[in-house]
């Protein structure tokens, strides 16, 4: 596991970035992975800026998120297939048939996750997750007890991590929510991951995931064991490492 430190906020965004560039140039039929949420949209803002003033080829990339909110419908703002749409797949020009993500209204959520995971393995499995980590370790939404073995799953989504996702994205509570995730083993079978994490609020739960047991506990703790992880974070979530 490789841990890169940047000395401040501006400076992480622009590194995570190019960790995303860079995957697309070095390969351009490259699968990658995104996650959605407070950590990430800075990032790819510098992603689109990036490739509108000096445009690469992405004829032939393909993109998914690691996670979708079940019992949202695709049209709603705070979906994240409407957010990696517009944040990355429209500012790319990444085509629809090249952004894998599964329904999650009304659907066999069983049959969906079997089709989400063959989608990306008929690609040739995925490159690159930029993955972001929970306050409580979770990876994806896999929350902690979730076994390393697990595949792509609909999960519950812990109290605290729901009241999160409704406040970010404005989920009325009428409106019951779950989690469509890949699973543990499969975010492990991806050949490269970077692990990212800013702010103080974050400085805990990275020391247990980086420098404590590997754990079921704590999801991420299973990134120790990948051989090919780079943990990128600001100064302040390092600041206790």
């Amino acid at each position: 596991m490789k841990i890169t430190v940047m000395e401040n906020e501006r400076k992480f965004d622009e590194a995570a970035a190019w960790r995303i560039i860079g995957q697309m140039l070095q390969k351009p039929n490259s699968v990658i992975g995104f996650s959605t949420g407070q950590t990430t949209g800075n990032m790819h803002a510098i992603v689109s800026e990036i490739y509108r003033l000096h445009p690469f080829d992405t004829s032939e990339v393909t993109v998914f998120n690691v996670d979708e909110l079940a019992g949202l419908p695709r049209s709603y703002e705070g979906s994240c297939y409407a957010m990696i749409k517009r944040q990355i797949c429209i500012p790319l020009e990444i085509p629809e048939e090249r952004f894998i993500m599964p329904r999650t209204m009304d659907i066999d959520y069983g049959k969906e996750c079997a089709w989400f995971e063959e989608e990306i393995k008929k690609r040739g499995g995925a490159d690159l997750q930029m993955l972001g980590i929970g306050w409580n370790g979770h990876i994806g939404i896999n929350q902690p007890g979730t076994p390393f073995g697990s595949d792509t799953q609909l999960c519950p989504m812990d109290e605290r991590f729901e009241a999160k996702v409704r406040s970010e994205v404005d989920v009325p509570e009428s409106c019951e929510l779950g989690g469509l995730t890949l699973g543990i083993k499969t975010i492990m079978h991806t050949r490269k991951i970077v692990l990212i994490a800013k702010g103080k609020q974050k400085a805990e739960i990275i020391k247990k995931a980086v420098q404590g047991p590997v754990t079921e506990d704590i999801p991420a703790s299973v990134l120790q064991l990948h051989p090919n992880c780079e943990v990128l974070l600001d100064a302040d979530a390092a600041s206790l490492l």
